[in-house]
């Protein structure tokens, strides 16, 4: 499996990139970054927009199934057939806005893996005979940033970021009748405390991988805003 991983994802994203940085002005790793990051994020952006679609009519049906739930509480079987009977009414599956980001779960792995490959000499051995071996990798991107250490500058900002992008995916979801429901409280404890730990582990870590956290999280603030635009 891990082989299969390696040559079906890691192994392309890793080369991707490395041309990414052949050819872009500078030979700039970090533009590199960004540039990949947002490639991949466009190409899955078809499945992101359907994960959002289903799970905002689910999110729609929260007040019937609750019904549902409250009318059939002491028999599971009628409340799951009722369930289905809904979902069937609306034309609503209720795995459709998991299935895909299930898909991009290894993916972001992946991409991930690749970016901090492209940090070790030693990693350009995986590359394919059509990609040139850049030799050396230079740290220095924009002229300023040491992609090879860390940056708590660019952590921070990793950390504000999620946390704007938390807010907006709650500000878009309809709001349920009960603003106690345990749901609105996971999601108001989770808009802080995600945040923080984005902050606490990017810390540590190399400025390239805080800078590929800031660049998917501004790509998720973006797609979310057309998500309310085209949809809401």
């Amino acid at each position: 499996m891990g082989s299969l991983f390696t040559q079906i994802l890691y192994r392309p994203l890793f080369n991707l990139l490395i041309f990414l940085y052949n050819v872009l002005p500078g030979n700039d790793f970090g533009l590199a970054i960004i540039a990949l990051t947002l490639l991949v994020r466009t190409i899955m952006l078809p499945l992101s927009l359907k994960a959002a679609r289903s799970q905002r009519e689910l999110t729609k049906l929260n007040p019937k199934l609750k019904e549902i739930q409250e009318k059939y509480k002491h028999d599971r079987q009628a409340q799951a057939a009722a369930q289905m009977q809904l979902y069937q009414e609306h034309k609503i599956n209720p795995l459709a806005g998991c299935l895909p980001l299930v898909i991009q779960i290894p993916i972001i792995i992946a991409l991930y893996r690749a970016f901090l490959a492209g940090l070790k000499p030693e990693s350009l051995g995986m590359l394919y005979s059509f990609i040139r071996s850049p030799g050396i990798i230079h740290n220095i991107s924009l002229g300023i940033l040491d992609i090879a250490h860390k940056s708590p500058i660019l952590a921070v900002a990793a950390g504000i970021l999620q946390f704007s992008q938390s807010r907006l995916s709650i500000a878009q979801m309809p709001q349920t009748v009960n603003k106690g429901d345990a749901s609105n409280i996971m999601s108001t404890q989770m808009l802080y405390f995600f945040p923080v730990m984005i902050i606490i582990i990017t810390w540590n870590l190399p400025a390239g991988l805080a800078l590929y956290w800031v660049s998917t999280t501004l790509f998720s603030i973006m797609e979310q805003l057309y998500i309310r635009r085209r949809y809401v």
